[in-house]
């Protein structure tokens, strides 16, 4: 009875349902679709770019600080009943923006909240109740759950596009809102489980005989201070880290970049697109070889290619390099959140995951926030591209060679059957 599963194993219920839950959170709606409303926000708020810019930075950082609270939040109480609130806060606060004031102190003061609130709707959540759910799959698991974003990206800014056009940016937040309570809160409330014990199951779908019962204190892994004492943490930490603020800075600046190179702006937005099929092929691919090969060199293998990417970028080569050098950022900045997450769960354990977890997201976050600017004031100041690239070609590099300082996985993979 014990090594009986059911024909269609739930935890692929859950991968889907985090992937709604991803594709109408946090990062769809405001980092991807950032740019399509800045024109609308400056002229409206009657303030420059900067100033609209500085709101997004104020968001990100309040995910940098949100994510281990919410970790911490998940680990003890489950995902279910921090998600799903926080969810239908997320989507309430998307339509009130409708009724704002044109204060620039009120911008500021919404999207600090939705920074803060926006993190129940991102990977964070998802990710540990994934992880809970797979062992033997978790890595295709957490890349398949990604995809979220990945559709999200590549749809959000075209629908955000179309329904400011037609109704103005403040009903289309609205829009949104009314949205994700009509589909993403229900989705989630109805089929989130916070772990495989609660259906009695095992990860993977092995039957468990001790049916419905979990004890998630009884789960293998470090607590949370534990884990920061260890050197794993902080060669983890700071290559995602440096990572981060390589990719983010090279995706945001790529079309500027590329035109400065003599490339026409046709050739660069598609670059740029390029750029976000990369990110969908890198999540799901990520998560397909990590099941099959030691996490830190699938993730050593992906962050030499953003290095090649960044060096064509610094090389200003024509023809297709710079499509190449595009595709090659991306595949590192897409698999990069899925990497977070297992390598995560294989050296620290599921006790204290989702706090673990949340923290090193946060310095991803940080590094999202950080990196552009970085690229942005060493163009200012040199005028040109190539000084930054070459410091965050040595950022990756580091990076690059941190992870080489791993050691085995302290949490292998259980030998149950395959799903």
């Amino acid at each position: 009875m014990s090594s009986q599963r059911p024909r269609i194993f739930y935890g692929w219920v859950i991968v889907f349902t985090a992937g709604i839950g991803l594709l109408l959170g946090y990062a769809p709606v405001f980092v991807y679709s950032f740019s399509v409303f800045i024109k609308s926000l400056a002229q409206d708020f009657h303030s420059s770019r900067t100033s609209i810019s500085f709101a997004f930075t104020l968001a990100n950082l309040m995910q940098s600080a949100g994510a281990p609270l919410i970790g911490r939040m998940v680990d003890r109480v489950g995902a279910r009943k921090v998600v799903v609130p926080l969810t239908v806060i997320f989507g309430l606060i998307l339509i009130s923006f409708k009724y704002f004031s044109t204060s620039l102190w009120h911008l500021y003061a919404f999207f600090i909240v939705m920074g803060l609130i926006g993190t129940g709707t991102a990977p964070v959540p998802y990710g540990i109740v994934v992880s809970r759910w797979f062992d033997k799959r978790r890595g295709l698991a957490l890349g398949l759950m990604m995809m979220g974003l990945s559709v999200g990206a590549i749809l959000m800014p075209p629908i955000a596009q179309r329904l400011i056009i037609l109704f103005g940016w403040r009903t289309a937040y609205a829009v949104v809102g009314f949205v994700v309570l009509a589909i993403s809160v229900p989705v989630v409330a109805i089929f989130l489980k916070d772990s495989p014990q609660k259906m009695g199951l095992r990860p993977d779908g092995v039957r468990d005989l001790n049916t419905g019962s979990e004890d998630r204190g009884n789960e293998p892994g470090l607590s949370c201070s534990v884990a920061r004492r260890q050197p794993a943490f902080w060669f983890l930490a700071s290559a995602f880290f440096l990572v981060g603020a390589s990719v983010h800075a090279c995706v945001i600046h790529l079309v500027p970049m590329l035109t400065d190179h003599g490339i026409s702006v046709e050739r660069a937005a598609f670059a740029s697109s390029l750029l976000g099929v990369a990110l969908l092929i890198g999540r799901v691919f990520s998560g397909y070889f990590l099941d099959r090969f030691f996490g830190p060199h699938v993730a050593i293998l992906l962050f030499s290619g953003v290095a090649v990417g960044i060096v064509l970028l610094w090389a200003g080569t024509g023809g297709s390099l710079p499509l190449l050098a595009a595709f090659l950022v991306g595949l590192g900045m897409g698999a990069e959140a899925d990497i977070i997450a297992y390598l995560t769960s294989r050296y620290f354990g599921l006790r204290s995951f989702g706090e673990i977890y949340g923290y090193l997201f946060a310095t991803f976050t940080l590094a999202g926030a950080l990196g552009p600017v970085l690229m942005g004031v060493g163009f200012d100041h040199l005028g040109s591209y190539r000084a930054p690239l070459l410091f965050f070609l040595a950022a990756t590099l580091v990076a690059t060679a941190l992870l080489t300082r791993l050691g085995p996985y302290i949490y292998q993979p259980t030998h149950t059957e395959l799903v």
